[in-house]
């Protein structure tokens, strides 16, 4: 069954391909590594959005899109190729990533630095899921991402969370992962997601995973909610109202908050990875309005980036004092003297709630994650290559944090992530522990009473567990 299911899918539908909605751009997508099965489905999607493409090479072929491929090896086979047809042309040699961002935009993006293939593995190979793991068990973790987050979309957060914990099992693999056996008696990885990673190790696709890519409920829910200030409830409803794209949002005159019109506004910037560089520069930034309001505060950037990530999606900065109380009043100055320098596009700042909270024991819930004096901002970046160049800025998500230092060392916990690490490690305390654990403080059930903590060492002490640095809470 396996073999014959591989013999159908070998080639992309039957037909000569037409024009297309976009006749300047002709792909040919690279099946080595991406697989027969991959390509085809890859082959229809591009398709039915418009996109013409060449099932060979031909000196038509303006863009030639390799997934796990080094831009040595791409290179290699395009010689090949014009060898074997004759055919010249210098067409750009691509990520998949630019084909996923263009399948999702409804067009052909503007191709990025970040989009070339370079030596060693393709640009996609320095995704998150793709660093050090094998060629399967990558492509295993991105269908059970892809199936976790269309969980997400239709609100089932238990399934979204079992797919999450199948996924960061495999990123957690020491080795290549050959057979469904070679897993054992892991837990973490249920009968549904063994099934998808069968499929991936015996196919190098799963055809649950590839529906779901190609259905136009999943492209635009991931459309959507890609727009700083909105989740998954309002994408939901602008799709049932008929919504499809950003430009539907537009010409429809749909009700945007503030937040959401500066998130549409910057989408293209807002939806560009932030390089670590990048955000050393913003947090200098803050470090000099900080000390000119403040001196002696500490900022200290969080996230994916203390991590060790090269890049992320947006800039979190933790701010505080080492007196008590004197941090009362530093936000609104600093957003004050950033936005009077011309860096900020967009802020919106919440008080600190927590204080307001009675009783000995914090409150349990996602709703309390983040109770922090707190500013949503989106910054003015200058730049001098890559998105944003011609006009010499770009935008960038940053949220500054404030922490009194007695709650310092759980708010640095609960910034740094990963959100996964962060829910198993609180799961653990409740369960295992009978402690609540939060971004402010870790409260013992049975004895009834606070656990203070100066660091991040201390407070998994507390916990009974060794202390796991920040570059290993990836998973």
């Amino acid at each position: 069954m396996t073999l014959l299911r591989r013999r159908r899918a070998s080639s992309p539908p039957a037909g000569p391909p037409g024009p297309g909605r976009f006749p300047a751009v002709v792909l040919c997508l690279v099946e080595k590594r991406m697989g027969a099965s991959r390509r085809a489905f890859l082959t229809q999607l591009a398709r039915a959005k418009g996109f013409r493409v060449d099932r060979a090479y031909s000196a038509a072929v303006t863009h030639v899109v390799s997934e796990q491929n080094s831009g040595a090896e791409v290179a290699q086979w395009l010689e090949q190729q014009r060898e074997e047809c004759g055919a010249e042309g210098d067409p750009a040699l691509l990520d998949i990533s630019w084909f996923t961002e263009s399948m999702g935009a409804g067009r052909p993006v503007e191709i990025e630095s970040r989009h070339r293939l370079r030596g060693g593995w393709g640009g996609g190979g320095d995704r998150e899921w793709g660093r050090g793991l094998p060629y399967d068990s990558a492509l295993s973790q991105e269908a059970l991402e892809t199936l976790a987050e269309e969980a997400g979309f239709s609100g089932s957060e238990g399934r979204s969370l079992a797919f999450t914990r199948a996924a960061s099992v495999l990123k957690a693999l020491p080795g290549r992962l050959s057979t469904l056996e070679e897993l054992g008696p892991l837990p973490g990885i249920g009968e549904h997601s063994r099934r998808v990673i069968q499929d991936v190790l015996e196919d190098g696709v799963c055809a649950e995973v590839e529906r779901v890519k190609l259905s136009e409920r999943y492209q635009t829910m991931k459309l959507f909610t890609k727009i700083f200030g909105v989740g998954v409830r309002t994408a939901s409803r602008w799709y049932q109202e008929g919504l499809r794209t950003l430009v539907d949002l537009q010409e429809r005159g749909t009700k945007l908050t503030r937040q959401q019109q500066a998130g549409l506004r910057h989408y293209d910037d807002l939806n560009t990875p932030v390089e670590r560089g990048e955000a050393e520069s913003i947090s200098r930034a803050v470090q000099g309005a900080v000390q000119r309001c403040l001196p002696g505060t500490s900022v200290t950037l969080a996230g994916g980036f203390r991590r060790g990530k090269p890049h992320g999606h947006d800039v979190d900065l933790l701010l505080t004092h080492p007196e008590a109380g004197r941090e009362a009043g530093l936000l609104s100055r600093v957003v004050s003297w950033l936005d009077s320098q011309d860096l900020i596009l967009y802020q919106h700042s919440q008080e600190n709630s927590y204080a307001l909270q009675e009783g000995p024991e914090p409150p349990g819930g996602r709703d309390v994650m983040d109770r922090f004096e707190r500013c949503f901002s989106i910054f003015r970046l200058e730049v001098q290559g890559g998105p944003g160049a011609a006009r010499g800025w770009k935008a960038v998500r940053v949220d500054l944090v404030v922490a009194p230092i007695s709650q310092f060392p759980f708010a640095l916990l609960g910034w740094t992530g990963s959100r996964h690490f962060e829910r198993e490690l609180r799961r653990f305390a409740s369960h295992e522990r009978k402690m609540v654990l939060n971004s402010h403080a870790l409260y013992d059930s049975r004895r009834n009473l606070f656990l203070p903590a100066v660091s991040e060492e201390e407070i998994f002490q507390h916990l009974g567990l060794e202390y796991v640095p920040p570059a290993q809470r990836n998973t």
